[in-house]
């Protein structure tokens, strides 16, 4: 009930990789990270983030959901395009290349669930560490009881769903200090498979060929989804080669992207509140 825009801030969304473009250097400054990372993988957790329950568990059903939230998405800005210092020494990398390795962007789904609700998409290489997680950050409640923070705003909640390096869930709430002051402070609780758990976590292939093999295609995208998807992306990517796109912005291998990919949230957030990859 309360995954909608009644109750829901924004959703940030992101796959971030630690590692450069290393030999695949000829590959990626044709494909960059648009047509790499967001038409897919990105595209994918946006469609298992806002879609509808399915009425039964059955392939058709769950790609039926997933089809329609593409539909309804639309991208809401030129947004962010950075490439990593020293990506144009790479091996096959052209030394003019003005291929984006680092990408944000926001998305709206104009749907009765989530209409006006951001959802800041992000990905790139060369960045601090490997994390793709769904962030859904709360609004905050409309009066409250705490006296506010000095100099700002009670932080929202947020919960964390994280799928890579660990599969795990967080929750970050305010909680009372103790004592007779009336002054919050900002907790965790978390789940860790690995932890809660016995036996080995299955990796992504080893699930995808067990279903293949037998027969099931829930996880699998349909070709109108793809199509749809390359619809959604393909206008952004000409977008980017116009003379006029946003500008080529820098940033440092093993940082998390370039400075503007934060302006990208201020004038509607407080910034990334990403979990996973411990960055507040």
């Amino acid at each position: 009930p309360i995954w909608n825009m009644k109750y829901v801030d924004h959703v940030e969304i992101t796959v971030a990789e630690r590692e450069a473009v290393g030999r695949r250097g000829s590959y990626y400054d044709r494909a960059g990270v648009l047509r790499d990372m967001f038409q897919n993988h990105l595209v994918q957790l946006l469609t298992l983030t806002a879609m509808e329950p399915p009425a039964v568990w059955d392939a058709d059903a769950l790609r039926d959901e997933k089809v329609k939230v593409i539909r309804a998405a639309r991208v809401g800005g030129a947004g962010v395009r950075g490439q990593y210092r020293g990506y144009v020494a790479e091996e096959g990398v052209a030394p003019d290349s003005q291929t984006a390795t680092f990408a944000a962007l926001p998305f709206y789904v104009d749907n009765w669930r989530w209409q006006g609700v951001p959802f800041f998409l992000r990905s790139g290489k060369a960045l601090a560490s490997k994390t793709t997680e769904m962030a859904i950050v709360f609004k905050r409640a409309p009066q409250l009881l705490f006296p506010r923070p000095e100099g700002g705003e009670m932080v929202p909640n947020v919960l964390s769903l994280c799928i890579q390096p660990n599969e795990a869930i967080h929750l970050r709430f305010e909680a009372k200090h103790p004592g007779t002051r009336m002054r919050t402070r900002s907790v965790d609780m978390e789940f860790d498979y690995t932890e809660g758990f016995e036996g080995k976590v299955p990796e992504a292939y080893e699930r995808l060929l067990l279903d293949a093999m037998q027969g099931d295609a829930s996880l699998f995208a349909r070709a109108d989804e793809i199509e749809l998807a390359w619809g959604l992306i393909d206008p952004l990517v000409k977008r980017w080669q116009d003379p006029e796109a946003p500008a080529l912005v820098s940033y440092d291998q093993g940082s998390w992207g370039p400075a503007e990919c934060d302006a990208l949230l201020e004038n509607q957030t407080e910034g990334w509140t990403m979990r996973c990859g411990q960055r507040d």
